[in-house]
């Protein structure tokens, strides 16, 4: 299925990765271990030496240049060039009846290291990562020993060096391929596959098919779905095909659906959520209106007859799901609410007295904040057509009727839906992550949204 949201990570945000994960690795290689070395090397004319090399000490290991590569359709490839490394140590040489020993200094330059990274996905619906092939090349050793006899040093200076050399180019992969494992996959694994919006509903953000590496991009599509804490089902629509447009200058892009708003009205409504009931104490108080039959009296006479200034309650209520659609000019939600009108009786019980059915046009203004979608809703003249039921209107009985809405909706109804919106829906952000400089666009059923990213170490 298409997803209902798709995180595009640049190349910019590649290489904000590599910077973060390069600082990892380089801690990771500079812990190394290296092992005692002993063996026994042949010179001419003197007969064979044995030898022993101890204390390795890895005192410091730089990776001055790095570069993460997209590998379309395989995955990522990460290469560090000009690397280098210096090892300090003890050693012993023992030939006939000479005995020798001291101290060195290696320095190993021109190291060359390249991992291949596969993407995928677990049946959680996280994205994994895990590297398919490394290799380390050492080009160039240089082995000084401190001690007497520098002479007799040199004849096995190359079998020691190409020794620790060997067991180097060995090491970093090792260290290389526990990283990853060690340090980005569980990173990955903080990535919210759902999220907990209310006591309603929560957010599907899990993977639908891995991550895909592009020449320019790599594209994570998800899922991108509200569904009922109470009781799951399907949505009874599909998400379209989401095609993002190719901007690169941000680390990160969010293409979100049409589909991942709309499942929300679906979701909330079929929860019972999108009911509202309005009193009197609910309109403000620097306003002349009050809600009361004798507001409403003034068009519907009868009102005045059966229920003489009594109190009102107003219960609005969706007979369906709200569509919202994304249009280049923004976001456009045509709501239908069914009013019901009561009047309050001494004895607080609730008497029926008529039903509107109102549409009208509703304009939505989106950011992020704090990793979060927050949203507004504006309305100009809220209610296009307003039905009643029961009894007959005048047109300027209508018009008043709807300039009445009006007021409720904008003054009471809609302040209660923007604080809801204010509190926003998460991005799914892995763990630590910071947004800046947000761009947002809009496109045919796509939300654009741009950022570049800062990461907080722990």
């Amino acid at each position: 299925t298409n997803p209902g949201c798709v995180v595009r990570i640049t190349q910019a945000g590649l290489d904000y990765a590599r910077q973060e994960g390069i600082a990892i690795l380089e801690k990771e290689l500079a812990q190394l271990k290296l092992p005692d070395i002993s063996g026994d090397t042949r010179i001419k004319i003197l007969g064979r030496a044995h030898y022993q090399i101890s204390r390795l000490d890895l005192r410091n290991f730089h990776l001055p240049y790095s570069r993460i590569s997209l590998v379309p359709n395989v995955g990522l490839q990460v290469s560090i060039s000009n690397a280098f490394a210096k090892v300090s140590g003890n050693w012993r040489v023992k030939l006939r009846i000479l005995r020798a020993s001291g101290s060195f200094d290696l320095t190993l330059e021109n190291i060359h290291i390249r991992i291949n990274l596969r993407l995928g996905r677990n049946t959680s619906g996280r994205p994994t990562v895990d590297p398919s092939d490394c290799s380390t090349s050492i080009s160039n050793v240089q082995l000084r020993f401190s001690g007497r006899f520098s002479w007799f040093y040199n004849l096995f200076r190359k079998s020691i060096a190409s020794r620790i050399r060997k067991i180097l180019e060995s090491k970093v992969c090792d260290s290389a391929v526990t990283s990853v494992r060690r340090e980005l996959q569980p990173y990955l694994q903080t990535l919210p596959v759902t999220a907990r919006i209310d006591s309603v509903a929560g957010i599907d953000y899990s993977l639908v098919a891995p991550p895909t590496a592009t020449a320019w991009s790599l594209d994570v599509s998800l899922k991108g779905e509200f569904f009922s804490l109470a009781n799951r089902s399907s949505v009874p629509f599909f998400p379209p095909a989401l095609g993002l447009p190719p901007d690169h200058d941000r680390m990160v892009y969010f293409g979100v659906s049409s589909y991942f708003f709309n499942t929300a009205g679906f979701t909330y409504q079929a929860d019972g959520a999108l009911v509202f009931e309005i009193t009197d104490s609910m309109i403000p108080s620097d306003t002349d209106i009050r809600l009361s039959t004798s507001l409403f009296a003034a068009f519907i006479p009868q009102l005045e007859e059966m229920y003489p200034q009594l109190p009102m309650k107003l219960r609005l209520s969706t007979p369906f799901a709200p569509f919202l659609t994304i249009r280049p000019g923004g976001m456009l939600l045509q709501p239908v609410l069914d009013v019901q009108a009561y009047a309050i009786l001494p004895n607080s019980s609730l008497a029926p007295l008529f039903l509107l059915s109102l549409t009208g046009n509703v304009s939505a203004v989106i950011d992020v904040r704090s990793g979060r979608i927050v949203g507004n809703l504006t309305v100009g003249r809220l209610f296009h057509s307003l039905k009643l039921f029961s009894f007959p209107l005048s047109a300027p009985q209508v018009w008043t009727l709807q300039s009445i809405m009006n007021f409720i909706a904008s003054r009471v109804l809609l302040p209660r839906l923007n604080a809801r919106l204010d509190e926003g829906f998460p991005l799914p952000l892995p763990a630590r992550i910071q947004l800046s400089q947000i761009l947002v666009q809009f496109h045919q059923n796509l939300l654009l949204l741009g950022a570049n990213v800062r990461y907080q170490p722990r």
